[in-house]
């Protein structure tokens, strides 16, 4: 099944720093009917983020899935790396209100977590509101535009 928000598949990625939480992510979006899309690392041996934020950016922006998680250990450097792309929208979110905001007012396409900062149940709720938090459109949609000019 695909992402029941967002009709298509969620890419994961993450480095050795994320790697527990992504773990956590995958269960959890597999007991919301959703598969993930797992694009790696598999283990907490020591990996380059940038290798795994550009798997996830490139799936999202060629349509293997219409939204992507990344995690690293504080979320910083793959939402440096997933902002390089054109057409990626990456939102580090540490709490319930930077994940609406990132999906109402942005339309963020890549969700981005720290795996040393946050904990699992908090993680499942950004995950969730992120995923469940429409694009509002309007006046945002102007500015959100205004990004890969």
């Amino acid at each position: 099944m695909t992402c029941n928000t967002c009709g298509g598949a969620v890419a994961l990625g993450s480095d050795h720093a994320g790697f527990e939480l992504k773990e956590i992510v995958k269960e959890h979006l597999s007991e919301r009917g959703i598969t993930p899309l797992d694009l790696g690392t598999d283990s907490t041996r020591s990996v380059d983020y940038p290798d795994y934020a550009r798997k996830v950016c490139e799936a999202v922006l060629n349509g293997t899935a219409e939204k992507g998680i990344l995690l690293c250990g504080t979320g910083l450097g793959m939402s440096m790396m997933a902002n390089r792309y054109k057409g990626i929208r990456g939102a580090l979110c540490h709490d319930h209100f930077t994940a609406v905001a990132a999906r109402s007012h942005n339309d963020s396409n890549v969700l981005i977590l720290g795996g040393r900062i946050l904990g699992a149940d908090l993680a499942r709720e950004i995950v969730d509101t992120w995923l469940d938090t429409p694009f509002e459109g309007g006046r945002h949609e102007r500015r959100v535009s205004k990004f890969d000019e």
